[in-house]
């Protein structure tokens, strides 16, 4: 019994560096021969075969071969699943709880009694975010995390910082995305919008408006206020 186990552990050992083995080539090779390649956050294997996942920039996923020969981006089908199994590690690698969402460095929009949770990332050059936010506005209950993120244009990061350096941030917003009144200049520690740029990156945020529910629900473009009260009521965080 004591011989049996002996061997399974130095089998185990041995499949162990054998993986890491595997893994220190393929990061050798794509270094060495794609130097403007970003540096790979992990490497693992695939459900298929031969196939190992390359992981950079947090969510960007490409796969290679055990010698790091060849280097594919696209999606990865189980045709016997039908499932994407390269949207699936996406999914799972950008989500995020609402609770953790860095709420320090957004405003808050409370309607009523503020019980229901959102929040969303608007860019105050988008025009879709404005016809969301004049759509919004009809709804009750709610409070609205808003998270500045500038990615139109240098014109964006001006009004996003003269918005969050406002006295009232939430009504200077709004009264340039609802009514058009531009947002007075002001200045102060726009470390919150930089900070917003990077985290929008990192969990995939490219467009806006772009929503997160209670539950976690993302949804991305604009709205109507009906759809807003269907995903607030179905949220159950």
């Amino acid at each position: 019994m004591k011989t049996i186990r002996t061997t399974l552990l130095a089998l185990l050992a041995a499949l162990s560096l054998g993986a890491a083995a595997q893994e220190a080539a393929i990061r050798k090779n794509l270094a060495e021969r794609l130097p403007n390649l970003p540096k790979i956050d992990e490497v693992s294997k695939t459900p298929m075969p031969g196939l190992y996942e390359v992981r950079i920039n947090h969510s960007d996923i490409f796969y290679t071969d055990e010698k790091g020969d060849f280097l594919i981006q696209g999606s990865l089908i189980d045709t016997k699943a039908r499932a994407d199994l390269t949207e699936q590690r996406v999914e799972k690698l950008t989500g995020v709880a609402f609770k953790d969402l860095p709420f320090k460095d957004s405003f808050t929009i409370v309607r009523g009694n503020g019980k229901r949770k959102m929040a969303v990332f608007e860019d105050p050059n988008c025009g879709y975010c404005k016809k969301f936010e004049r759509d919004l506005i009809k709804v009750d209950n709610v409070t609205v995390h808003v998270f500045l993120y500038p990615i139109l244009s240098a014109d964006s990061g001006e009004k996003s910082r003269n918005i969050w350096c406002a006295k009232d941030k939430g009504k200077t917003f709004l009264d340039w995305m609802v009514r058009d009144v531009i947002p007075p200049a002001a200045s102060c520690d726009t470390a919150a919008v930089a900070r917003n740029f990077e985290y929008g990156k990192k969990i995939r945020i490219t467009g806006t408006p772009a929503m997160i529910f209670a539950d976690g629900t993302r949804v991305p473009g604009a709205i109507g206020a009906d759809r807003v009260e269907k995903f607030l009521t179905e949220a159950k965080p």
